[in-house]
């Protein structure tokens, strides 16, 4: 799942110097309506369909953030410039570009070192950050809760932290020797040991939180616990309304959801908790799942998972790559999965041409089933939660399971189903 100019999000008292201020400053949130362009490379292992995904996969991230794309770059490199991060020749056609334009801001699809931040914005001369710095950004937009909100700060500064030398170059002083060490030098060494202590800070902090949250999950009981899981934008704070006829935000943007969010769920008298959590996404920026642990560990803790997946999207196989790398990550990827297969209705949409007969449609659905019992096992049901299709299916889909873990884990306990 890393900005220019950023607010302070979650106020504790580390006061930063006149001298650093314009450092932390210079983490400038995306203000709405900017024109942006977006930058990426075709790397050795990568074809131009991929990255041309990726792009749009970018494109609605900036769109997300109040952002609009208006033009794409892309490069044929072995690997990135550890200067510009693309080639000079396409950096000066970004450049004459940008001048015609009136661009307000370069995105890059991939980290930039903060060199290659300092060296970009000096030729192009408009600001620039890369797809981890827009992902903070948004998740800055989106924290509501105070735990989401120390999550995101402490992010923030991680990824600060190693690029305060690229962005402090301007000050330093050229050569060696006595009379050489100029206030740049004096500055970083400062700024490097407030966001050091503001990270201990957020830490402390978020310890906590955590210890609140646990203490809360604790007190839950016995029921069983079952988790929404996906990348983001699947639809799985809709499919978490429908199941427990709540009023979870859900709309078409990307990380709509960060904060956990749990509603107990009854289905014919047997009780369960029902959690959506947030949505993951390729290239997620470490220090952000390092951050975000905590609040996934309802997901570490569920006896079962739902895994939504947008059967709708060219790339959702390898959206579920993604995120079953990341429930890997998070010793959570040998818990009992369903998978929901989600948007029916689009792939439909998206899938049958007009003059296909009825016949071969059915054909298509059905081998696009059998294709997925097969890898599932069986574990997986097509819905489409905004059309309210095959939902009480889906229902009889989880019961069953919740009544299976109920009758292995209490054995000799009544329950009343």
């Amino acid at each position: 799942m890393m900005s220019h100019s950023r607010d302070c999000l979650f106020c504790i008292t580390v006061p930063l110097p006149k001298t650093s201020k314009p450092l932390i400053e210079k983490q400038a949130k995306i203000r709405q309506e900017e024109k942006c362009i977006l930058v990426g490379l075709v790397q050795k292992d990568q074809t131009d369909g991929q990255v041309q995904e990726y792009m749009d996969e970018l494109a609605f991230l900036a769109l997300t953030a109040g952002a609009t794309a208006v033009k794409r770059f892309t490069q044929k490199l072995p690997h990135p410039d550890s200067r510009t991060f693309v080639g000079s020749g396409k950096l000066a056609e970004i450049k004459n570009y940008i001048s015609a334009k009136n661009i307000d801001i370069a995105i890059f699809d991939d980290e930039l070192t903060g060199s290659q931040i300092t060296n970009i914005e000096k030729e192009l001369g408009i600001k620039t950050i890369d797809r981890s710095d827009l992902i903070l950004d948004i998740f800055a937009r989106r924290a509501r809760t105070a735990q989401a909100k120390v999550q995101v700060e402490l992010a923030q500064y991680q990824y600060l932290l190693p690029r305060l030398k690229g962005m402090w170059k301007h000050l330093e002083r050229q050569g060696g020797g006595i009379g050489t060490r100029g206030p740049g030098e004096t500055e970083i060494e400062t700024d490097r040991r407030i966001v050091k202590d503001k990270i201990s800070l957020l830490r402390k902090r978020l310890v906590e939180i955590d210890k609140q949250a646990f203490t809360q999950r604790k007190e839950r009981g016995e029921l069983i616990r079952v988790s929404l899981v996906g990348y983001t934008n699947v639809g799985k704070s809709t499919i978490m309304n429908l199941l427990s006829k709540s009023d979870v935000f859900a709309e078409n943007k990307l990380f709509a959801t960060l904060d956990t969010t749990t509603r107990k769920v009854v289905f014919e008298n047997t009780p369960f908790l029902l959690s959506d959590t947030v949505g993951f996404i390729r290239k997620l920026p470490h220090h952000l799942v390092e951050s975000f642990k905590s609040t996934l560990d309802e997901v570490r803790e569920a006896d079962i998972l739902l895994h939504v997946v947008d059967i709708s999207h060219l790339q959702h196989e390898e959206h579920m790559g993604v995120v079953n790398k990341t429930l890997q990550e998070l010793n959570a990827f040998d818990k009992p999965v369903l998978t929901i297969f989600n948007k029916m209705d689009l792939y439909e949409e998206r899938t049958f041409d007009k003059w296909l007969t009825d016949g071969v449609k059915e054909e298509i659905l059905r081998d696009l089933k059998e294709k997925w019992e097969n890898n599932t096992d069986h574990k997986c049901i097509f819905i489409s939660a905004t059309e309210k299709l095959n939902i009480d299916a889906l229902r009889d889909f989880i019961l069953t399971k919740v009544r299976e873990i109920y009758h292995v884990r209490y054995p000799y306990k009544t329950v009343h189903f």
